[in-house]
């Protein structure tokens, strides 16, 4: 059996979904005969190039312009989206802060921004999104983009770990306490990903040139770094009825074991 049309009659609410692994999801689900997808960031230049790729795709779509840093702003996401396409079926929390900071260097400013944006605001779009899951008595699945280093990480992302670990205990929590309400909640686990917030991390924090991606490419087993398209592809089949039961589960996606060493 095939796996067109994973998200046929679906609504998609992404949030990072202007660039990146984010919109990479969008365009998957897209692709997959979603009824609609709503892309949530700041860039409004992103968002409609996003919107139109959508559109372009078959697909009807909507930027919602919210600083997920706001929780004021966070608020009105789920609201806005179904005041649009009368319902959210599904949810992706894709935006996350990579801002370095070590145990030592980290100020509160930095720490607190890292929880805003990695931890509160995934938080508060599933509560909303759940309620009006049960609201409306329908079934439903979520998937959180977190991240390799939640295992421990690098000591230069004290409050990156700190908040995506947290998210991968929220999503465990999550799943445990509506897995009878019929929503599954996943997370994945992303290694080092190709994506082109990727490759301004590198410039600003690494030094990188411009030969950075192919260094890293060939220090990978697989000779590559991850592909947004491939991370995309699977999120979408979490977030259908293809993967079954599944719930609470955070996967690791990457070319690195934890607990493995040579």
């Amino acid at each position: 059996m095939g796996f067109g049309g994973l998200m046929r009659d679906k609504v998609l609410l992404v949030s990072g979904g202007t660039q990146g692994l984010g919109a990479g999801i969008a365009l998957a689900a897209a692709d997959q005969q979603a009824e609609a997808v709503a892309v949530v960031g700041r860039n409004a230049d992103k968002g409609l190039e996003t919107v139109k790729r959508l559109e372009a795709a078959g697909t009807k779509a909507v930027f919602i312009k919210a600083d997920l840093a706001d929780l004021a702003q966070v608020g009105t996401v789920v609201e806005t989206a179904v005041e649009r396409f009368g319902r959210v079926d599904a949810l992706v929390n894709a935006a996350g802060l990579t801002t370095r900071g070590t145990m030592l260097d980290t100020t509160e400013e930095l720490f607190d921004a890292h929880v805003a944006v990695n931890l509160k605001a995934p938080f508060f779009l599933m509560q909303q999104v759940i309620a009006h899951l049960l609201e409306r008595g329908a079934s439903g699945s979520i998937a959180n983009v977190i991240t390799m280093s939640s295992h421990g990480g690098q000591p230069y992302l004290a409050p990156y770990v700190a908040t995506k670990a947290g998210l991968a205990g929220l999503t465990r929590n999550a799943a445990h306490a509506h897995r009878w309400d019929r929503i599954r909640i996943n997370g994945l686990n992303i290694g080092w990903t190709e994506t082109e917030g990727e490759d301004a991390i590198q410039r600003r924090f690494h030094n990188a040139g411009d030969d950075w991606l192919e260094k890293a490419g060939m220090s990978q087993p697989m000779g590559k770094l991850g592909q947004v398209d491939e991370l995309a592809d699977f999120v979408v089949f979490l977030l259908s009825g293809r993967s079954g039961v599944v719930t609470g589960s955070a996967i690791d996606w990457d070319q690195t074991v934890p607990g493995a060493y040579d």
